[in-house]
């Protein structure tokens, strides 16, 4: 019998198996016109859409100082942030998993399991550790997952 992925993929850091899966892993997206170094520059970048704030968190040297900037909140965070996160979210990792055909083997390769960001840091993206949190970006990423899945089955013969 062949072998089948896990239940549940557990990730959070940038090394392993399952390190793509984070916004952290350097592979840069195209998204808006401009080229972002991760889907962590892209995401935080989004809190500040037109404004010298969006050019300087794309700019930055590292992921975490992207986030960090992203989560400064002496930065004018826009309005309607919390209406639009996700959908930013599944834009970055839509972009991110179809730009990169080894991330996309990736992931499809995970068959049906459930993916889950394994942290006590967050309980909203992630499952807090405990697995009480919302875990929306393995739920983004089971999304684009079985959108790309989709895309693949429906693609014409060569």
């Amino acid at each position: 019998m062949p072998d089948q992925p896990p239940r549940a993929i557990h990730f959070y850091s940038t090394s392993g198996e399952y390190g793509c899966f984070s916004n952290f892993s350097r592979h840069p997206i195209f998204l808006r016109g401009k080229k972002w170094p991760t889907s962590e520059h892209f995401f935080q970048a989004m809190k500040f859409p037109g404004t010298e704030h969006e050019e300087a968190v794309r700019r930055a040297k590292r992921p975490m100082e992207a986030a960090s900037m992203g989560r400064d909140r002496k930065r004018p965070l826009r309005r309607d942030w919390e209406s639009v996160k996700d959908q930013i979210m599944l834009e970055a990792v839509r972009a991110k998993f179809a730009q990169h055909e080894d991330l996309k083997a990736v992931l499809l390769g995970t068959g049906d399991a459930e993916l889950v960001e394994h942290t006590a840091n967050d309980s909203y993206w992630g499952d807090g550790g405990d697995g009480s949190g919302a875990n929306r970006l393995g739920q983004v990423l089971m999304r684009v997952r079985d959108e790309l899945r989709a895309a693949e089955q429906n693609r014409p013969p060569e």
